[in-house]
């Protein structure tokens, strides 16, 4: 019997059939070859087994265009199209005539799975290549008025190549000649695209006509979006996505609620978003459709968001929500609120870790604890570093305390210059070592240095202790989005210390996990991220795997010394992302013990400042020529740039810096600029 499945059970689930079909090229499964359905120029197309349907299918990674199963293949390379019921037939009876396989013709048997589904009425799908004509005119002003009810401007319509059109012609099935004109009650718009162009009539019978090649892959507002950003919407049409973007909120539309999505561009577009959701319409259709995607696109953490509404025609989707007299501000809460349930678990874990300032813990005894510092530009991670009794612990209150500053108010921060936090941004601490105790008289500190009665509401601070290692992080990651969009952004992060949440600094992969995701979380609030790392650094480097990756990937390493007096505290900077560290000043403070608290005393002088580079660079020299003796001027640039993590023209300046200081010399008998270590 030929039927879909019986052909499957023959061809060992369709692998058998790519094999007998790929012939001109070499192939495994699993490995990358050139796609023989088109000119391919790189490899980046492979046959795998698809475990949830029991079937092998082929994945371009480059053309999703060309992805589908042993039908779908064949169907392509023979011209015929596998939704088509005639064409699936004529599929059926290719495979089984070149392969010899022995079924029947007359016996052909449809499968559910081989019937062509029904397109949707209300948005079919598009044919391929149909000819059109469009007649471009000004949008009119009773046109911009119903996109304005909408929220949506001139401008918005602009950006995504929507215009108002006098005229559409094209052909029908039958390839009969058809038009339409806009009047005054149907006016007709157009969603413009390189090779097509979608016809909207939104108070039309027929709402929704197609002109040109469409493709398979249609994704409206694909190229309108940012290149990062915190959350991106699925609409069910181009107008929610306009009326979403007229908001302030990114959102993209395939062709209608029904259409498969690429999981090519689900699984590129999570590297872009923190979150992904679909927000279809709340009719039975609507929430049929977001249902069915949300659990196909499970495995890249797509998430569905039902609207407040009934579901009623000018009732169910996002423009309506709006129109009826919601703004952005009600949104934003109502994402807030699906966060909350999501997150529901961690939040409820969390706020038993949350400091009570109305019930001080009780008191116990006291532990040593160390400090976290932000210091550093938005999209960044800033690390503190130092041995104990240093006064990082202090260091760091006084940028807490001038991070929540809203005022004018002058307050001692160390030496350091920090923004202040006016627009009432959230500003956390997490802290991983110290108790509850130790915690709030740590933070009842620095309000007294931030001259502040009470403390505001936008500081959060947290005792971690009480969870393990992988829960730290959990906790820290879902509450930073949390109160991301609670408080409209996050001014600072305070993590006291990082070494807690792994398992061992020496531990490459957790430590190259971990500075990566701080990072790209980083990236993702626009907030600068302190991390402390509790350990004295190795001169101008930073010992173990995690210190490595942090010296590798914070925009600024910051270490705080004690002086040769040991009342004095010395801040120096390790690393700076523009500029040379040793340029830096020397900061210094000390203890005053009539105010209760560390008081900045200036830099160092200039003397010392020049003695601290010259000390600094004849190390770096000796590391560096320690295992060859002589080098290339460019190859001995290469080397400080890379130990010292500087830009060309930095290192440039330390040879000339080590060379006038004799650190280094050059070599007279060679004129391509050898250089010898000097023995210091």
């Amino acid at each position: 019997m030929l039927n879909k499945d019986e052909l499957l059970r023959r061809t060992n689930n369709g692998l058998d059939v790519f094999k007998h079909y790929i012939s001109s090229v070499q192939w495994k499964v699993g490995r990358n070859f050139l796609n023989p359905l088109y000119e391919d120029r790189k490899a980046s197309c492979n046959i795998y087994f698809d475990r949830r349907n029991g079937v092998y299918k082929i994945k371009d990674f480059g053309n999703d265009d060309y992805s589908g199963d042993c039908f779908f293949f064949i169907g392509k390379l023979k011209g015929l199209n596998c939704n088509n019921g005639a064409d699936f037939v004529e599929i059926l009876k290719t495979i089984n005539r070149d392969m010899s396989l022995g079924l029947g013709d007359s016996d052909y048997t449809p499968t559910p799975q081989s019937v062509p589904q029904k397109s949707n009425p209300t948005n079919p799908e598009p044919p391929k290549n149909k000819p059109y004509n469009i007649i471009q005119q000004k949008f009119m002003q009773k046109e911009l008025d119903f996109w304005l009810q909408s929220g949506i401007t001139p401008e918005i319509l602009k950006l995504y190549k929507t215009v108002s059109l006098k005229e559409f012609r094209s052909e029908n099935k039958e390839n009969k000649p058809f038009y339409y004109t806009s009047s005054e009650s149907e006016p007709i718009f157009g969603y413009m695209g390189k090779q097509y162009v979608k016809i909207y009539r939104p108070f039309s019978e027929i709402r929704f006509l197609y002109g040109g090649n469409i493709g398979e892959s249609y994704c409206f507002g694909l190229e309108q979006l940012p290149a990062k950003g915190d959350t991106l919407f699925i609409t069910g049409g181009e107008k929610d996505v306009m009326t979403l973007a007229a908001h302030g909120f990114h959102a993209i539309c395939f062709n209608s609620e029904t259409s498969t999505i690429p999981t090519g561009i689900i699984y590129k577009l999570t590297f872009r978003f923190k979150h992904i959701v679909l927000l279809y319409d709340a009719d039975k259709t609507g929430i049929e459709a977001a249902i069915k995607h949300e659990k196909a696109l499970a495995e890249y953490g797509v998430k569905r968001l039902v609207l407040p509404l009934s579901g009623e025609k000018k009732n169910k989707d996002i423009t309506d929500y709006f129109i009826k007299g919601n703004n952005r501000k009600e949104f934003r809460q109502l994402f807030i609120d699906f966060l909350d349930n999501l997150y529901n678990d961690t939040m409820t874990m969390l706020k038993s870790c949350e400091i009570d300032f109305n019930n001080p813990p009780a008191k116990a005894e006291e532990v040593i604890s160390a400090g976290n510092v932000p210091l550093g530009t938005q999209g960044n991670i800033l690390c503190i570093t130092g041995g104990e009794g240093t006064g990082k612990s202090n260091y760091v209150a006084a940028l807490i305390a001038g991070s929540i500053i809203k005022d004018n108010r002058t307050i001692d921060t160390l030496g350091v210059n920090v923004r202040d936090n006016s627009d009432g941004k959230a500003v956390l601490l997490y802290d991983t070592e110290q108790s509850e105790v130790q915690l709030f008289k740590n933070v009842s500190n620095l309000l007294k240095r931030a001259k502040l009665n009470e403390k505001p509401e936008e500081l959060r601070a947290f005792s971690l202790t009480g969870m393990s290692r992988k829960e730290r992080l959990q906790a820290i990651v879902q509450s930073m989005d949390k109160y991301h969009y609670e408080y409209e952004g996050i001014r600072l992060v305070v993590i006291d210390g990082i070494a807690d949440l792994v398992l061992s600094a020496n531990d490459e992969a957790e430590s190259i996990r971990i500075v990566d995701e701080l990072y790209r979380l980083a990236g993702i609030y626009r907030t600068c991220i302190a991390c402390v790392l509790h350990y004295v650094p190795n001169g101008l480097k930073l010992r173990g795997h995690l210190g490595s990756e942090l010296q590798r990937k914070a925009a600024a390493i910051m270490s705080i010394e004690l002086d040769n007096e040991p009342s004095v505290s010395v801040v120096k900077a390790l690393k700076v992302r523009d500029g040379s560290p040793l340029d830096v000043p020397l900061m210094q403070f000390s203890w005053d013990k009539e105010l209760g608290m560390h008081i900045y005393i200036g830099e160092k002088p200039r003397e010392e400042k020049e003695k601290r580079k010259e000390k600094e660079l004849a190390t770096v020299a000796r590391e560096i020529f320690a295992s060859q003796k002589h080098l290339t001027y460019i190859d001995l640039c290469d080397r400080i740039q890379q130990f010292m993590d500087v830009k060309e023209r930095t290192a440039k300046s330390y040879i000339k810096y080590m060379r006038e200081k004799e650190i280094i010399i050059k070599d007279p008998s060679n004129q391509n600029y050898f250089m010898i270590g000097h023995i210091i």
